[in-house]
């Protein structure tokens, strides 16, 4: 589904992202863990086409990505939920969803089965984004991105300062998407989470793409959250 062959990327001349390679395939969880500054949200971004690739390659179900725009890359049914939600805040509910469905080329079924998912949503289309709490605004930027009925979803910190049944409920909604077939890359710091859903882990350190391995492994080797991440 998704491949990355030795991608290189970074900001204004500053090498980031190291010749990073990695496989996804659908109905995969695959869970990118590092220390702050390793280069996972530059990944996630290099791959939506945000940041151009210095070299290498960006594959997806055949399609090489890496030249492409954002708009068109989202246009092969690929959602992106970034670190902090980036929503539109002076625009309602529906709105934003909106947005999605209008990005994805989908229909009002398609928001139906969203707001199915998240039945708080349902009950404020006409407020402000800026008004929910936290845990609805990653439902709705959630609810955004699966307007687009994405085959492939990207999630940048998706459980960050949300309360526990918040995260339960990503947590759910993530699983339920990869038995649907979603292939998934999730960048999360909570260990405990990332090891009850995830299929496979890579670490990534200083840009790097460093050990690969499935989650069982790593919940038998516990050690290498140590060397890797510090805890």
């Amino acid at each position: 589904m998704l491949e990355l062959k030795s991608v290189s990327s970074g900001y204004a001349g500053a090498q980031v992202l190291r010749e990073v390679s990695l496989q996804l395939n659908a109905g995969e969880i695959v869970c990118i863990l590092g220390r702050n500054g390793a280069g996972k949200t530059t990944m996630m971004k290099t791959i939506m086409g945000l940041l151009k690739a210095d070299q290498g390659q960006i594959i997806y179900n055949g399609t090489d990505l890496t030249k492409l725009s954002p708009h068109k890359i989202a246009g092969f049914g690929i959602g992106y939920i970034p670190q902090g939600r980036r929503l539109f805040a002076e625009l309602t509910v529906a709105e934003n969803l909106e947005i999605g469905l209008m990005a994805g080329g989908k229909s009002a079924s398609t928001r139906d089965k969203v707001l199915a998912m998240f039945p708080r949503l349902a009950e404020r289309l006409d407020q402000r984004a800026d008004t929910l709490s936290g845990g609805e605004q990653q439902m709705l930027a959630t609810g955004r991105a699966l307007c687009l009925e994405p085959q492939l979803l990207l999630l940048d910190e998706p459980t960050e300062g949300l309360q526990p049944s918040m995260i339960a409920l990503i947590r759910d909604t993530v699983t339920a998407l990869k038995q649907q077939g979603v292939g998934i890359l999730l960048v999360e710091q909570r260990v405990d989470a990332v090891l009850s859903i995830a299929d496979k882990v890579m670490f990534l350190e200083n840009g790097m793409s460093r050990d690969i391995m499935s989650a069982e492994h790593l919940r038998k080797k516990p050690d290498l959250l140590k060397k890797y991440i510090g805890v």
